[in-house]
């Protein structure tokens, strides 16, 4: 499919050829213009993929310390108040920082550095999505987003119209079940410990055995913390900030691919530039959130060029101005209702809809 051929954007202005400001227009050559609107789109976030490596390290560091920090008051303070505080902290640093891993997956961020690849492996282990199994799937879903009747490596699977009312009662709801609100919501134990952890292993054991050490170490450190300091320091040290963090890294991954307004292709019409910007949401945040998330709402944007760093995505959307005209979706309690209400892609609205509109 031609790229310009874009599917307009929730403004409801068709895709043009993008106005790239002087500062783009004076990096690149005659040729540059005459390419098509989705490659042109994509070298004007060139000048954005570059990690600023002091700043790779600070974020990185940080965090980690914060999020040290926060696990060790769990033990530390005799005051409950103040240990539900570090334990809901736990769990908002835990999602920043497993950003920050993925960052380094895509080799956005450290590449190449020894000690930032012991660190991110060890904390792949930590966060029940080793590298193994995390790098491969995520690069499935970057190189697959949004393709109908590709396998739903890395995603959530989607079944067109017709496939849903030609399976049979069981297909039907096992495909509504990965999709329900409480998969998400468990998804410590759905995603991870068995989708990341159990399943992959299984499947490949020798491929994905660093699987089987992170649960291994999980349920041993688990064990041990409730067994010598008792049920209320498992609780608030391993209960509260893995459901916290794997509910809110769940659905963040559900609802930049599930929105109203989502688009789906065929294999044949797919193309990379259009899936970014079309089928990649830009998640509407207040400050305190996009820190939290690591700016992992500025999706479309990292989606079209995942070696844009984390902490450059906001000024990469704020030169394009294409970027600027992302379909959005936030986590407004009723933007949450209205991804969850949608299940199946219908080709002749060219939309996803509920089973209700079936």
């Amino acid at each position: 499919m031609d790229t310009s051929s874009l599917e307009a954007r929730a403004t409801g202005s068709p895709y043009t050829k993008p106005r790239l400001t002087n500062h783009f227009n004076k990096h690149f050559n005659v040729h540059f213009m005459h390419m098509n609107p989705g490659k042109q789109l994509i070298l004007a976030t060139k000048p954005f993929a570059k990690e600023i490596r002091w700043k790779s390290w600070m974020y990185s560091l940080t965090t980690l310390v914060m999020l040290m920090a926060s696990f060790s008051g769990i033990f530390i303070f005799e005051n409950l108040w103040l240990r539900m505080a570090c334990s809901i902290a736990s769990g908002l640093l835990m999602v920043r920082m497993f950003v920050i891993y993925h960052d380094h997956q895509h080799h956005t961020i450290l590449h190449r550095s020894v000690a930032a690849n012991i660190l991110f492996k060890l904390y792949g282990v930590f966060i029940l999505a080793p590298a193994s199994i995390w790098k491969r799937s995520h690069d499935y879903h970057h190189n697959h987003n949004c393709k109908l009747f590709s396998a739903s490596i890395g995603s959530y699977p989607i079944m067109t119209k017709q496939k849903f009312l030609q399976s049979t009662p069981a297909e039907r709801r096992a495909y509504l079940a990965v999709r329900h609100p409480l998969t998400i919501f468990f998804g410590y134990y759905t995603m991870f410990i068995y989708g990341m952890c159990v399943n992959s292993f299984l499947s490949a054991p020798r491929r994905h055995w660093d699987s089987l050490i992170a649960l291994i170490v999980h349920a041993g450190a688990s064990a041990l913390i409730f067994v010598y300091l008792g049920w209320l320091a498992w609780l608030l040290s391993f209960v509260v900030p893995f459901m916290l963090a794997f509910m809110l890294g769940a659905y963040l991954f559900y609802a930049q691919h599930n929105f109203p307004g989502v688009t789906f292709r065929e294999k044949e019409e797919w193309c990379y530039e259009e899936a970014a910007i079309s089928s990649s949401s830009y998640m509407v945040m207040n400050p305190f959130w996009k820190w939290v998330t690591a700016n992992i709402g500025y999706h479309h944007v990292h989606h079209l060029n995942a070696r844009i760093p984390f902490y450059r995505l906001p000024e990469a959307m704020a030169a394009i101005p294409e970027l600027q005209q992302a379909k959005t979706t936030s986590l407004h309690p009723m933007d949450i209702i209205a991804c969850f209400k949608l299940k199946i892609w219908d080709p002749e609205k060219n939309a996803m809809v509920g089973v209700k509109h079936l």
